[in-house]
């Protein structure tokens, strides 16, 4: 017989923050160990249950006793297991009967070939396990994989047996259909009853009918959406309504979204406001108090600027909510005072008053104090636009005196950057760093750029997050990132694995993003060269080791784009030291794989690179015109002096399509060069005279990419 399954576990208030991953893991893991027992089919439809006081988990089409399967076991080596007469061993007799047989079956093992010898093998039939079997197994599999933040111990009625667990359990439902399964969990026997919501049940306590009536009854009686991702477009439907009724939009936050509904069985959204004469606070202080401290959602007009409204997702539904609401702004009053009094008292002292503090204040024990790691960023800043200037490509800063205005800017924002650090507002709310340094520049009026430099040279964040928005704040915001990168990587504090407490994937990948989309004139490799005297005597030279680190992030990142690892590989093969032509090459690269001539060329790239790699001793170079004596490797010579100018002079134009197009001519001069010429002729001046042609086709098809990666 089969029937739908449905375990819940009823507990007392689960960590809001990692509730939904504790309701995905619990229906995971326990579906898919029914499944591996054959108790459920494999595509059986699973459905997760999580609310603050709950997990659980349904599962269709679960049979009472899974089918019996035959087995197949390896016993020992026919000579260790029989006499040469043919008899059991001693030690054959002990290994049945460890499998639970005896001598009886000895005549119906069956001899196979076991590597070089024979082994017994005994055919037999393992009986399915029953539902209870199974899901007891199941759930103490269940709870030991729980990703549990932090485990707490607690005593059970008997006030002796310790039960470790996320938090105190206090009942258990199993049923089949409508039946009980007899398991049991942390101290609890598993029964069909659980409590409804706190204060808005019908009923305290609900007994669960059937499996099929869970959702439903604890809906109806309990007062209980048990289904997290049902609650949660609940809420948001919520929250978008009462927003459209002010003409407002609240704030879009999906981790706020998701704790909020971890915290609430029957949520209920209302309005709020707090006084108009808050709004003089910078709104990101504002926001950050409300999301942070209190869970509530702001309000925002179509420009995106914060308004006196608010939204809060309540647990209760009153009938008069005005003590509710009156509630919540008494309530948040407090906070945002604390937030207008910071940024009040923070404006009476300027950022460069607080500049020198910055030396009491320690960045790493290695590598110094803040005050240390301004002075840093400032002269890799300085570093920074001596590279601008020095580029060959133009850059849009153009005449020198600009460079000298812009490399002013950067030194007095790089001095200033850190200074916010020292603020009340900052800390109080560290992930105001950079933004609160910002405000309080525009009101000490500094010059046009600074400020905005200041708030930007954290930039981008996160990914998706937008990059500073002018040359001041680039520079800046690449100078503190490659201090942060250097200096880490100099002293071993390295990423490993999952661990990367300083964040510098984020920081590559700042630098990386900052430099292809902007499409800088800059060799990363030089940019680290510059980097890396900042630090003096501090640190040991990470250039080979970041520019690998460099290299595996941009990998990643184009990838994640939607281009192929063989595209990637292609272009990366060349180590490309200006990371604002990467995506043209790539482009050009994908150009190149869509012409029919592709597949060919790419091939006979592979094989040149496979030939010049056996070359023992100095390359050969040159081409000698009167050493060419095949029709074909004369013909070769001649297609690559009129194709590979066309090409070059396209690649130094970064035109990198049309300069791997140019390219496409040379199919058949190559193919009949391969078919007609023997390269490795007994003739050393010959051997050398066609190694040095082939060295000059690599060498033309492979500016742009190296081509051969695109070979099958």
């Amino acid at each position: 017989m089969s029937a739908n399954l449905l375990v819940e576990l009823f507990v007392e208030e689960l960590p809001p923050k990692a509730l939904k991953k504790l309701g995905e893991s619990f229906a995971t893991v326990l579906a898919d160990s029914l499944k591996a027992q054959g108790l459920a089919q494999a595509d059986a439809t699973v459905t997760s249950y999580a609310s603050p006081r709950r997990l659980g988990v349904q599962v269709a089409g679960v049979a009472s006793k899974a089918a019996d399967k035959a087995v197949q076991q390896k016993l020992m080596p026919v000579a260790v297991a029989l006499t040469a007469d043919g008899q059991p061993t001693p030690a054959l007799l002990k290994k049945l009967a460890a499998v639970g047989a005896d001598a009886s079956v000895v005549p119906q093992l069956k001899r196979l070939p076991d590597g070089k010898a024979e082994a017994l093998f005994w055919d037999s039939i393992q009986p399915g396990a029953t539902l209870a079997q199974g899901l007891q197994k199941a759930l103490d599999e269940t709870l030991a994989k729980l990703p549990i933040p932090k485990v707490m111990s607690y005593q059970l009625a008997d006030g002796w047996t310790d039960v470790k667990f996320v938090r105190p359990a206090h009942g258990l439902i199993a049923l089949h259909g409508s039946e009980i399964v007899p398991v049991q969990a942390l101290g609890l026997t598993a029964g069909r009853t659980t409590q409804g919501h706190r204060f808005e049940a019908a009923q305290a306590t609900v007994s669960i009918d059937t499996a099929d009536s869970y959702a439903t009854q604890l809906r109806s009686q309990g007062a209980v959406i048990a289904s997290f991702a049902e609650r949660r477009a609940d809420i948001a439907a919520q929250l978008q309504a009462a927003a459209a009724k002010l003409s407002l939009k609240p704030i879009d936050d999906d981790a706020l979204l998701d704790e909020v509904t971890a915290l609430v069985e029957r949520p209920n959204v209302l309005t709020c406001a707090f006084e108009a004469e808050f709004l003089a606070v910078p709104q990101e202080c504002l926001i950050l108090t409300m999301k942070a401290n209190q869970k509530y959602f702001p309000l925002l007009d179509a420009a995106g600027k914060l308004t006196r409204h608010f939204l809060v997702v309540s647990n209760i539904a009153p009938a008069d909510a005005t003590a509710v609401i009156q509630g919540n702004e008494r309530v948040v009053r407090p906070r945002l005072a604390d937030a207008k009094f910071f940024f009040d008292q923070d404006r009476k002292r300027t950022l460069a008053s607080r500049v020198e503090g910055l030396n009491k204040v320690v960045y790493h024990g290695k590598l110094g104090s803040q005050g240390e790691r301004m002075e840093r960023v400032r002269a890799i800043g300085h570093a920074i636009v001596k590279l601008l200037s020095d580029a060959t490509v133009p850059f849009t800063v153009e005449a020198q005196d600009q460079f000298a205005v812009l490399d002013s800017k950067v030194r007095e924002a790089a001095t200033l950057a850190k200074a916010d650090l020292l603020t009340d507002m900052v800390g109080e709310f560290p992930e105001l760093q950079g933004i609160m340094g910002g405000y309080y520049a525009r009101h000490e009026g500094l010059r046009d750029g600074v400020a905005i430099a200041v708030e930007d040279h954290y930039k981008p964040r996160f990914a998706g997050d937008a990059l500073p928005r002018n040359h001041t704040g680039t520079v800046l915001a690449l100078a503190d990132k490659l201090e942060t990168l250097v200096g880490l990587f100099g002293i071993g504090q390295l990423p490993t694995g999952d661990k990367d407490p300083f964040a510098l994937r984020r920081h590559a990948l700042g630098v990386i993003r900052i430099l292809v989309e902007k499409n800088l004139p800059l060799d990363l490799p030089a940019l680290l060269d510059a980097a890396v005297p900042a630090f003096g005597e501090l640190i040991e030279n990470p250039r080979d080791a970041l520019l690998g680190f460099f290299n595996d992030r941009l990998a990643v990142n184009l990838r994640d784009q939607g281009y192929s690892s063989q595209e990637v590989e292609a272009v990366l093969a060349l180590a490309p030291g200006r990371l604002g032509d990467v995506p043209r090459r790539l482009e050009a690269v994908r150009a190149f794989a869509a012409l029919p001539e592709a597949a060919s060329l790419a091939a006979a790239n592979k094989r040149v690179g496979n030939i010049l790699k056996k070359v023992e001793g100095e390359r050969p170079t040159t081409v000698s015109d009167a050493l060419l004596q095949e029709a074909a490797e004369q013909a070769l010579a001649a297609a690559l002096r009129q194709v590979q100018p066309e090409a070059d002079r396209l690649f130094e134009q970064h035109d990198y399509t049309a300069s791997l197009k140019a390219l496409a001519a040379l199919k058949g001069p190559v193919d009949a060069f391969f078919d007609g010429v023997m390269v490795n002729a007994e003739d050393a001046a010959l051997r050398a005279n066609r190694l040095a042609l082939l060295h000059q086709l690599h060498t033309a098809m492979n500016r742009v990419a190296d081509l051969s990666k695109l070979a099958a």
